[in-house]
């Protein structure tokens, strides 16, 4: 029971933390430059959680870099489906039907 406690209540600073650059803080207030580097945040977190599970796979987890890696070749696809449509639930529907019809056909 105590961790559970432990737990939510890391949750709920975690959350008021974020909340509260919501709430107190203005968009306007911000400095031009904060504005256009939070810009890059989600992306940049996105990048840093998909990136190593595209490259490192198998067994021994080394790059992996060779036209069959199939999470490359779909990463790409998706990529290329995110640039083309700016559509983030299609990039991510393209994108994993891609990895199972490579997974698939290998």
């Amino acid at each position: 029971m105590n961790l559970w406690l432990t737990v939510a209540g890391m949750g709920a600073v975690t959350y008021g933390i974020r909340l509260s650059l919501l709430v107190f803080v203005s968009h306007t207030s911000l400095p031009a430059a904060a504005r256009d580097a939070l810009r890059f945040v989600m992306p940049a977190v996105l990048l840093a959680i998909i990136l190593p599970a595209v490259l490192y796979v198998g067994d021994d987890k080394t790059i992996d870099l060779s036209p069959g890696n199939e999470r490359l070749i779909a990463a790409v696809a998706a990529a290329a489906v995110a640039w083309a449509t700016k559509n983030v639930w299609l990039t991510v529907g393209l994108g994993m039907c891609a990895l199972w019809v490579l997974q698939w056909a290998t």
